[in-house]
């Protein structure tokens, strides 16, 4: 009997690649803009991208199953382009992995007592064999992820939300200076988003570009609904000044965690924020893992096979967790490095590419459109556009930065 693969088993998986990136980096990178402006920023990111990534499945129809975003690119738009975004794919794949080995380690060390980079090295050999195995080894995975995700975070945030300070949430005082802090926000919120190295994948999974489109919307939005609860518990139990500390710390995980534990001052919930930070960060490792091995192995020509699947294992996982190794890094600063470098591949390619597609094949012809039209496309583009210039700007430090206050 044919089976088709749950929309909920791909929706968890969109998911777990969403929630490490955004969960842990997205209350450092909205401290300035705080609860208003942070969802109003995070909501406006979905929207685009969620179209961005219908884009890509719309301009996969008419290709066989399998053929990555390398391939697509390649039939698509040509050399040039396959070269900028293999080049901005590896790179964003490979900083979040690193961020996430990073930070793996570093909440080893301090939950556990464990070596930092002993306990890296065990962690990715151990999950990096899901991805070694099969997508519906990840896939299960990612369920269990989820669920464990769920349940920590709902054990840490429960006492959390019951004690949220309305004054301290609200922040009613300074909203109207919180505005301009949302535009260094956006690359960080494009990365909490950034699932379209795994749109072939669930192509590919659901051998069905409408059921997959389902499986990306669901996944967001299990993602911004996640996003929401925590913003709130974290900005309704500790105040605006408490992520001074936190920021000049680099933003990193264990640097909020350690904050929030001093402030909160309760065992128990101190112990299940740990929990669910380390299922966040595992269960987007997984996820990032996936969508980077399937596009390295179509970008090398890997055979699926144990040894091709080795081979794209070495190339997938050991770069990053020899820079995660040698060269530790905040982790907020380089969700920024990476969302910055992500509209490239989240924004301009899909872009472009439906562009291109729509011209050489008519859209009556396709099961399966973006929604808006050329509108959408143009949106995406400048979203892009703007959200890039804002990194760039905050580098140059021309936009407000909440720590230097």
């Amino acid at each position: 009997m044919n089976t088709h693969p749950s929309i909920l088993g791909g929706a968890c998986l969109i998911a777990n690649v969403c929630v490490g990136a955004g969960m842990l980096g997205l209350p450092s990178a909205g401290a300035g803009a705080w609860i208003f402006w942070s969802l109003f920023a995070l909501i406006l990111t979905m929207s685009v991208l969620l179209l961005s990534g219908w884009m890509l499945l719309e301009a996969y129809q008419g290709l066989p199953f399998k053929v990555s975003f390398n391939t697509l690119t390649q039939h698509s738009l040509g050399t040039t382009w396959t070269i900028i975004n293999s080049i901005s794919v590896y790179f964003v794949g490979a900083i979040l992995l690193y961020a996430y080995i990073s930070s793996l380690g570093g909440l080893a060390e301090s939950i556990l007592g464990f070596n930092s980079k002993i306990s890296a090295i065990v962690l990715v050999l151990f999950f990096s064999a899901f991805v070694w195995h099969s997508t519906k080894a990840v896939e299960r995975i990612s369920l269990i992820f989820i669920v464990f995700l769920i349940s920590s975070f709902l054990l840490g945030t429960t006492d959390l939300l019951s004690n949220v300070n309305i004054n301290t949430l609200l922040n009613l005082d300074e909203k109207a200076h919180n505005a301009p802090y949302a535009l260094a926000m956006f690359p960080v919120a494009l990365t909490a988003f950034g699932y379209h190295h795994s749109v072939s994948t669930m192509r590919d999974h659901y051998q069905d570009e409408s059921r997959a489109k389902y499986a990306l919307f669901w996944g967001v939005l299990i993602a911004l609904g996640l996003y929401t609860i925590w913003l709130i518990s974290v900005y309704g139990n500790l105040s605006r000044p408490h992520f001074m500390v936190i920021n000049e710390a680099g933003g990193n995980v264990d640097a909020l965690l350690g904050v929030m534990g001093t402030v909160l001052n309760t065992q128990h919930i101190e112990n299940a924020l740990h929990t669910f930070s380390v299922a966040a960060i595992l269960s987007s490792f997984v996820g990032v893992g996936l969508g980077m091995f399937d596009f390295l192995a179509d970008l090398f020509g890997f055979k699926d096979s144990r040894t091709g699947r080795a081979n794209t294992w070495l190339v997938t996982f050991i770069p990053p967790l020899l820079m995660s190794l040698a060269l530790p890094f905040g982790f907020v600063v380089a969700i920024g490095y990476a969302g910055a470098i992500a509209t490239i591949w989240a924004c301009f390619i899909p872009a472009l590419l439906v562009l291109k597609k729509r011209q050489q094949r008519p859209e009556k012809e396709d099961k399966f459109k973006t929604p808006g039209g050329q509108f959408s496309v143009y949106l995406v583009i400048v979203f892009g556009a703007l959200t890039a210039l804002f990194h760039i700007l905050n580098m140059l430090n021309v936009l407000p930065q909440y720590s230097s206050l």
